[in-house]
């Protein structure tokens, strides 16, 4: 049923409790889990970059290490194949053509429940990955 389950992660305690649920259900449907991560790049925010600057991938993948190594910290993934990426992109986007991409089954996300009143502010990429994706997505808190 859930055989490829996409984790995005940020490295909170919320994206620590969504693997954990994810690796419930990967072993319960035997399932694959792709653990994603996701870092803002320039372009993302609405900067250009001059033709000189240039930002490469390999500058992005110490800090997307080490937010996947904090969610995968002391976690047993009781035989689950897990898969890490690090992505650059703006995340709300890269998550959903990574559900696209790899014909995702189920989205298991950290939410951490924002008022309503700072969401809209703050914009919520549980909330734009919800409103955008038609595959099941499981907020945990």
């Amino acid at each position: 049923m859930f055989a490829k389950i996409l984790v995005p992660t940020d490295g909170s305690e919320y994206s620590r409790r969504a693997l954990l649920a994810a690796l419930e259900m990967g072993k319960k449907f035997n399932g694959e889990i792709i653990l994603l991560n996701v870092l803002m790049t320039p372009e993302a925010l609405g900067y250009l970059l001059s033709e000189d600057a240039t930002v490469v991938q390999q500058q992005f993948n110490p800090n997307g290490e080490a937010t996947l190594a904090a969610t995968t910290k002391n976690v047993d993934l009781g035989g689950v194949r897990l898969t890490c990426r690090v992505k650059p992109g703006y995340p709300a986007l890269v998550i959903l053509e990574e559900i696209v991409s790899e014909d995702i089954d189920l989205v298991v996300m950290g939410y951490r429940g924002y008022t309503s009143l700072a969401g809209t502010f703050m914009g919520s990429v549980s909330q734009k990955v919800l409103a955008k994706t038609s595959r099941p997505v499981l907020l945990i808190k």
